[in-house]
């Protein structure tokens, strides 16, 4: 049977703005279900308070509502459009909480809106704890003993009468806020309270903890005949105990026995049929004794899950897309296999390769917090690596996490003794599996290690793999190096850069140089689905090292570039580049060139199988960007679209000679070295904050003294305010100054005059060599010291005098031309007395691009494109800004799940995430509170 011809509208709620546990994930699967269903010439109606996301640009739906996400602009929605269904399962716990609430409010009844993609009675029953608990007993399906509680005596009681150690699981909530494991009777009072805080119907699950057992995660589609398939099977490296977000992750699942897989799938595939009579994606946990194999189900979720778009790229089968057509009325077998575009999509998904997905951390933003990983999610990004084993995808996955990491090893920092090292394993943390690795080179058992951590021996083998493989290199010298070894290490994963710190001989250059004589190079692998069974015909490639040299990416002849992408999200540099890659991708199809993508992001929308003529999914690291380019030859890199991690590899492809699409490399040095930067500041007459440069605590000191007091400190090339203090005398300096040397040794420091009680703005502009453009000026309302990303901040300026403005512009005019920029430029500014001060600039595209383009309703990130291309002259644009009123770029955060940490803000970033709130005027209540908020804030 075809689609539901009934439906000629749809509804699709979005997650709001990203928080640690529901991040861009969601928007992925939001943008893919809206242009799944558009296909079908449905029209689209879209709502998500998030400006900084693809899903809200004009070009994902017929219609975006960029409104806050509450029943209130449900029914304003609903007044104003003729809507035939609502998708809410694209939306994560969000869209479901709001659904929900909807259908409360009888809102869906009065518009005469049905829900599709899950139904009322699923969510409810998934939901709900004990309603869930019940469902499992009914249909056989083991669950842990557990019981519902509403209050702190129930939950005292239930905890008696069950045991420790315990698990408190409050109902509706996401990213497991609010719970906690309780091992003991002391903690439990604080946790109970805790879990029945965070859940909106006060209400908790006290659950026997399954402490030690392995957990598995499975995806899945059923259609309107209840034919049910199953996409991917995830295994969690970290056992039960550590939140399926934080865990590292593998796929398919490498220690399930055949026996155990076949009764998981099939009480998985019960317990999809069970929950009620919808169509659509759900995601089924599981933990399993690694003992017995006895198996229960730990929770069961009615929508597109945080793990769907880890499965969509890790499977290369869109769940998303699909899910979307079996809403609307497709059955499975009615589907075409995306990759193939010839079988059905009515198949379970082979892998002839395997997928680690790695978490990444920002515990350096808050400080004190816990970094102790239990069940609430404390990771704000992940990266997704694919290898040919286990070991090979580990080492990809730790070269993609952006935080100095070479591959799995520790070659900087010095190592802790066998004893401590196995004390410290014991807790998960974040750098857990790097320990293991030094517990391994220490000489402790693979045996010792398992019984440690609970991870499985097989995966702790693996990793002695590469310990035996950098014992083995660390008794050679490059020019010694047998060449049978250099191909055996690549194998396993081992980056050049980390072959040459281990021999503490050559550099990554002369280790690539030498197996390239040799013959050793990476070749590019298709992910195609179905195990080269049938054959793909979507080009999305992963890097590997095999013998015989069979590339399966044949590069065609057409005028090529490459977008490098941002790699994971985290603090500082968000969703908001993943925005800008697409329009950069979308640009260059435009203007006839080849579009390549790499990036190493499961969760976004650039690395969606189809948005790029190419996808290299590969960390945006220079060794695997550097064979890309080799085998390619393109034009030119794109680095202005993908933040501080495509910037920073600007200085290695000018070195090679490639050529960078807009701004050069120098110029684009000079806004980022703060000497050179400043120096010219002072030939263009711009004024700028006092500053020095220092290399140690007593040059500090000096520094400070001689620009005085107050002083921001902070390492140079940094990105969202990372490790910026604010100090006041030279105690605080030496404080600021050792803690950074520890952190970032070497490196230069940075001391500027801090211009307190003053205002700060910013300007987005776009320049072409001939004209700027002022894409918007922004005025922050927190007053300076607050780091502009968690500022609350207002498009177009409400209290700057024209005069101000004027300049403003001006200073930003003078810094585009001089600095040669083509494309996008961010410049930061502080106004004391009347005065402008120029603080910093960004020649790239900024956090606050998307906002800009999102509000003034122009798509900015494609003329950017075309102008960095030299393909469109600003002169011959007309820009109409349709802004009735202002747009308030509000920042969302994430404390709740770093209880006790301080939510003091400073030159720091430590948002999440941010919503976009419209205003007709500067009357408007919330605006007023805000800007009360901020004279207060200044009267201190």
């Amino acid at each position: 049977m075809p689609k539901d011809t009934s439906i000629k509208s749809v509804l699709i709620i979005g997650s709001g703005p990203i928080i640690i546990g529901q991040a861009c994930e969601f928007d992925y699967s939001g943008s893919q279900a809206a242009r799944s269903i558009r296909e079908e010439g449905i029209k689209v109606i879209l709502i998500n308070s998030n400006p900084a996301t693809i899903m809200t640009d004009p070009m994902m739906a017929d219609k975006v509502y960029l409104l806050p996400l509450t029943v209130e602009s449900i029914e304003q929605i609903l007044e104003e459009n003729q809507i035939d269904a609502v998708l809410p399962t694209m939306g994560g716990q969000t869209a479901l909480n709001l659904a929900m609430e909807a259908d409360e409010l009888g809102v869906w009844e009065k518009y005469n809106v049905r829900m599709i993609g899950v139904d009322v009675k699923a969510i409810q029953t998934a939901e709900d704890r004990e309603k869930f608990r019940q469902l499992m007993v009914k249909i056989g399906v083991p669950v842990a003993p557990s019981k519902v509680a509403n209050s702190m005596l129930e939950g005292k009681d239930f905890a008696q009468e069950i045991g420790f150690p315990l698990v408190i699981r409050p109902s509706f909530t996401l990213g497991g806020t609010g719970g906690g494991f309780v091992h003991s009777k002391d903690d439990l009072d604080a946790a109970l309270e805790r879990g029945l805080t965070a859940s909106p119907i006060h209400e908790v699950l006290v659950e026997k903890a399954v402490l030690g057992w392995k957990e598995y995660e499975l995806e899945l589609l059923r259609d309107k005949n209840d034919n049910v398939t199953i996409i991917c099977t995830v295994e969690n490296v970290d056992p039960m105990g550590v939140h399926t977000g934080d865990s590292i992750t593998v796929a398919p699942a490498m220690t399930l026995s055949d026996t155990a897989f076949q009764e998981m799938r099939n009480k998985a595939i019960l317990m999809m049929r069970s929950l009620g009579n919808f169509a659509g994606g759900c995601n089924v946990q599981f933990a399993l004794n690694p003992e017995t194999e006895d198996i229960i189900s730990v929770e069961i979720n009615p929508r597109v899950s945080r793990s769907s778009a880890l499965a969509s790229k890790a499977t290369g089968y869109p769940i998303a897309k699909i899910a979307a057509k079996l809403a609307i009325g497709y059955t499975l077998d009615e589907l075409k296999n995306q990759i193939t575009k010839t079988t059905s999509a009515f198949f379970e998904p082979a892998l002839d390769y395997v997928i680690v997905k790695m978490p990444r951390w920002n515990f350096d933003k808050f400080k004190g917090a816990n970094d102790t990983l239990g069940l609430q999610m404390k990771s704000v990004g992940e990266v997704m690596a694919i290898g040919r084993s286990f070991a090979e995808a580990l080492q990809k996955a730790c070269q993609s996490l952006e935080n100095n990491a070479v591959g799995l090893g520790n070659y900087t920092k010095n190592i802790m003794k066998a004893e401590e090292l196995i004390e410290y394993i014991k807790t998960p943390k974040w750098d857990r599996i790097f320990r293991i690795k030094d517990a391994l080179m220490q000489g402790v058992s693979v045996n010792t290690i398992s019984k440690a951590t609970g991870i499985d021996k097989w995966f702790v083998n693996e990793v002695r793999k590469i310990v035996d493989m950098e014992n083995t290199i660390a008794k050679f010298k490059l020019n010694n190096l047998p060449e049978s070894l250099l191909r055996d290490a690549k194998h396993l994963g081992f980056s050049d850069q980390q072959i040459s710190l281990i021999m503490q001989d050559g550099s990554d250059e002369q280790v690539y140089e030498k197996r390239k004589a040799a013959g050793i190079t990476r070749v590019f692998k298709m992910v195609d689905t179905c195990s080269a069974e049938f054959e793909a015909k979507t080009p999305y490639f992963y890097s590997t090292f095999e013998n015989g040299n069979i590339n399966e990416s044949k590069p065609s002849d057409r005028k090529k570039v490459i977008v490098l992408g941002s790699g994971p999200n985290r603090i500082g540099q968000g969703i908001e580049f993943d925005y800008c890659c697409v329009h950069g991708l979308l640009a260059l199809k435009e203007c006839g060139y080849e579009a390549i993508m790499v990036n190493c992001n499961p969760e976004t929308v650039s690395t969606d199988f189809d948005m790029a003529d190419k996808l290299y999914f590969e960390p945006v690291f220079w060794e695997h960007l550097w064979e890309i380019i080799e085998l390619e030859k393109p034009y030119g890199v794109i680095v202005q679209l993908g933040g501080q991690t495509a910037l920073k590899l600007s200085e290695r492809l000018n070195e090679k000679g490639i050529k960078l699409i807009g701004t050069s490399f120098d110029d684009m040095d000079i806004a980022e070295d703060r000497g050179r930067f400043s120096d010219m500041l002072k030939e263009l007459g711009i004024p700028y904050p006092d500053y020095g440069t220092a290399y140690d605590v007593d040059e500090a000191i000096e520094v400070a003294n001689k620009v005085g007091y107050p002083v921001l400190v902070r390492p140079s090339y940094v990105l969202g305010g990372q490790r910026m203090r604010i100090v006041i005398n030279d105690e605080e300096v030496e404080k600021a100054v050792v803690s950074l040397l520890k952190h970032i040794p070497g490196n230069k420091i940075l001391i500027d005059h801090f211009l307190d009680r003053c205002q700060e703005a910013e300007i987005d502009g776009i320049c072409d060599g001939e004209s700027f453009h002022v894409m918007g000026v922004m005025e922050h309302i927190e007053p300076a010291g607050i780091h502009s990303g968690d500022s609350n901040a207002v498009l177009p300026q409400f209290n700057l005098t024209p005069l101000v403005v004027e300049t403003m512009e001006e200073y930003a005019r003078k810094i585009a031309f001089r600095l040669n920029i083509r494309g996008l430029i961010n410049i930061q500014f502080a106004i004391k007395d009347g005065k402008v001060y120029v603080i910093e600039a960004n020649p790239r595209a900024s956090r606050t691009t998307p906002f800009i383009a999102k509000a003034y309703q122009i798509p900015y990130l494609n003329v950017a494109t075309k102008v960095m291309l030299g393909e469109l002259r600003l002169k011959d644009q007309k820009f109409i800004k349709r802004l009735n009123g202002y747009a308030i770029k509000e920042p969302v955060f994430s404390f709740n799940k770093f209880p006790g940490v301080s939510k003091d803000l400073g030159p720091e970033m430590k948002s999440t995430g941010e919503a976009i709130r419209f205003v007709k005027d500067l009357r408007d209540p919330y605006f007023r509170q805000l800007y009360k908020e901020r004279s207060m804030h200044l009267s201190k």
